[in-house]
């Protein structure tokens, strides 16, 4: 745990006792916790001390608790507590073991194609949900996304989300809150965030993943912002030339400048991946057994008409077929045997006449 004044109080709130600290931002303090009443393993984030005097960012601290514990989804971060303890403002979330996504990329350079597809869909998945919840993220990014073991994938930090309701079309801001790196042209330059606006985050997260590095890179942030709303992005097969031009095409859409070319929100574009996804693996078919009902009739006809599956026709007219032969010569026998006797009953009718 680092050295702060929250190191003199190792258990807040006389219950969560504080173990280690998991990461840091601008404004807050993340901690790995025990929660003493429950006996498990919780994750705590701090509101740092200098920004909790500030009644402005108690208020925003306050309102990430309230939105997110309203948010009830398999790829969002459980809420379970909001506190004040002295001046230690709080908020208890459901602990995730593993690591970030940031730090995936970082060990793995490019991630696997399936892979990297796997993890945008649950990604895109949990920013849809809040989208229908009516939120925008604002801050969705590669640090912002947890990965366990098993590849399970959870979005976290609403600090700075927005509720739909409250943006107004017109609206400009002085002050752009965000990671510059991820953050959408429009945001960029002050005009209000939408739901487009988190999907062209996750295609910059996604180029990155499957090309191993941003699309938009600049020390400088006013020259990062002419990027994002200016520059055009290197082409991710040239960087990874085992996308196909479908998925390509995927991701330029994502990232295009202007939010209405985008997909409408995360959740459509989580479906584009998932039936692209399908497809892919649909494709590929290691015997003819495991073919699913649902596939095309062409790989229906291939399948039925396979070699191994074909009525063995030629083996029938390759022998002789002596029963047959048989019972075609008594036809005839019987046949013969009878027109004797139909002439010898003829010419006895004649006579008698």
């Amino acid at each position: 745990m680092e050295n702060s004044s929250i190191s003199s109080i190792p258990i807040l709130a006389n219950r969560y006792q504080l173990l280690q600290t998991l990461g840091s931002g601008g404004m807050a303090v993340v901690y790995r916790a025990k929660d003493l009443n429950l006996e498990r393993f919780v994750a705590v984030k701090i509101l740092r001390p200098d920004f909790s005097k500030d009644e402005e960012f108690r208020k925003r601290f306050h309102q990430e608790a309230k939105l997110v514990a309203n948010l009830s989804h398999p790829n969002i971060v459980t809420v379970h507590d909001f506190g004040l303890d002295g001046e230690h403002l709080f908020i208890i979330m459901e602990y995730v073991p593993g690591t970030n996504l940031k730090t995936l990329i970082r060990e793995k350079t490019v991630i696997p194609i399936n892979e990297a597809n796997d993890l945008m869909i649950q990604a895109a998945a949990g920013v849809g949900y809040a989208h229908r919840a009516g939120l925008v993220h604002c801050d969705v990014k590669p640090h912002n996304m947890l990965v366990t073991p098993d590849g399970h994938l959870k979005v976290t930090d609403f600090g700075i989300s927005r509720a739909l309701a409250t943006i107004r079309p017109d609206e400009r801001s002085t002050v752009v809150w965000g990671s510059p790196q991820y953050l959408s042209p429009e945001q960029s330059s002050g005009e209000p965030p939408s739901p487009a606006s988190d999907v062209y985050s996750l295609g910059i997260v996604y180029y990155e993943m499957v090309t191993g590095r941003l699309p938009f890179y600049s020390k400088d942030a006013t020259e990062l912002t002419r990027m994002h709303k200016e520059a055009v992005p290197v082409p991710p097969s040239l960087l990874n030339p085992q996308l196909s031009p479908e998925l390509e095409q995927i991701i330029l859409k994502v990232i295009t400048k202007e939010p209405s070319g985008r997909y409408r929100s995360a959740e459509q574009f989580s479906r584009v991946l998932q039936n692209y996804q399908n497809k892919i693996s649909s494709s590929f078919v290691p015997n003819h057994e495991t073919i699913p009902l649902s596939q095309s009739y062409s790989h229906s006809i291939d399948y039925l008409d396979a070699p191994e599956n074909r009525t063995p026709i030629a083996e029938y007219k390759e022998g002789f077929d002596w029963s047959t032969t048989a019972l075609a010569l008594l036809a005839f026998l019987l046949a013969g045997g009878l027109i004797p006797f139909w002439l010898f009953i003829w010419f006895s009718l004649n006579s008698a006449r």
